[in-house]
């Protein structure tokens, strides 16, 4: 199969899950009273997304369920105990706390945009954003104790997705703390997006396995896949945030470099010596020339500090990839091999 056909196949994949898990977002998060409240909870889960971390846990449930993509009914998914359960909740879960961590990290970092919409604490106010984050937060895991699997099992999940959030936390403060702090190490920028980012895409590998009664090596291995391509997608994530155009990314290029934003890359650069903190003269992203962007893409590429970050996104995704020896070799294994590649070679 070309790279194009593979791609188109994936895309069509996660368009297939996308639909199902916007569906099942509608009827397990009804708009109730007070309405305000769960508009609002509502409001980014209605903006849009790929929904590519419920993607990978249907894909993962098919996968150890050996059955073909996109036929089984995910709100009666076979288990490994041979009973059923509700694995389009524990995706919407997944969703949810995905959406809960966005309107959070919106209020504190005081964006105005998210998905091309204003922030929830924009289009209503903070007070509201908060509670709507912390309802999505509470829904998250009265859903993940909903889904039918086995109590123990239901209560493994649970606790793995509380440990997630608790992880996703600690990345948060990590990033924080990085941005008052010179000297950080590229291993201790990797840990930073491993709990920050990654953390969710383990859990999304991970709970399906648990829920559906797979072993505990198999667990950790679904965990490692999720970890190693979460990381790679954000290092990708900070190459084109350079090397993107502008009308292309959505937003001004080269903004990390305003504010000294560290990134692999600029952590690279600094240990070759770069003068990281002059890359650009500019306090806010609106006052980048794309001549500025340019002249620093070009320094931090002679130092081989692009490359570098490329290079590491590689690896990560080739591990993850690895990680998939775990289960069965059938079409959904396949695709979520294709899926970990296209993290990090996403088109705009």
């Amino acid at each position: 199969m070309s790279e194009e056909a593979t791609v188109e196949r994936l895309l069509a994949a996660v368009e297939q899950r996308r639909e199902r898990v916007n569906d099942a977002i509608a009827e397990d998060l009804p708009i109730e009273e007070p309405k305000r409240l769960y508009e609002a909870s509502r409001y980014l889960l209605d903006a849009g997304g790929k929904r590519l971390r419920p993607t990978v846990c249907l894909l993962v449930g098919e996968a150890l369920a050996d059955v073909e993509p996109g036929t089984a009914d995910y709100r009666a998914f076979p288990a490994l105990f041979d009973d059923e359960i509700d694995l389009l909740r524990a995706a919407v879960s997944i969703e949810v706390i995905q959406s809960f961590t966005l309107i959070h990290d919106d209020i504190m970092d005081d964006d105005d945009l998210r998905r091309g919409v204003p922030a929830v604490h924009r289009e209503y106010d903070e007070a509201t954003a908060i509670l709507a984050g912390d309802t999505l937060y509470a829904k998250a895991f009265e859903f993940m104790t909903d889904t039918g699997s086995r109590a123990d099992l239901s209560v493994a999940a649970t606790n793995r997705l509380a440990r997630t959030c608790t992880q996703i936390c600690e990345g948060q403060a990590l990033d924080v703390e990085f941005e008052n702090r010179h000297g950080v190490l590229p291993d201790e920028y990797l840990e930073m997006v491993e709990l920050k980012t990654a953390v969710l895409y383990g859990a999304s590998a991970a709970i399906p396995a648990i829920l559906l009664g797979a072993d505990d090596d198999t667990v950790e291995a679904l965990r490692q896949y999720g970890i190693d391509s979460g990381r790679a997608f954000q290092i990708q994530d900070d190459v084109l945030d350079l090397t993107v155009p502008s009308e292309e990314l959505g937003k001004q290029r080269g903004s990390d470099l305003v504010g000294e934003k560290e990134t692999l890359i600029t952590l690279h650069a600094r240990q070759q010596g770069v003068d990281v903190d002059n890359l650009v003269d500019a306090e806010t992203a609106d006052e980048l020339t794309e001549e500025a962007v340019a002249e620093a893409v070009a320094t931090l590429e002679e130092a081989g500090s692009i490359e570098y970050a490329r290079s590491k996104a590689q690896e990560l995704t080739d591990r993850s990839k690895d990680h998939l020896e775990a289960l069965p070799d059938n079409d959904a294994r396949g695709l979520l091999a294709d899926l970990a590649d296209y993290l990090i070679n996403r088109g705009y």
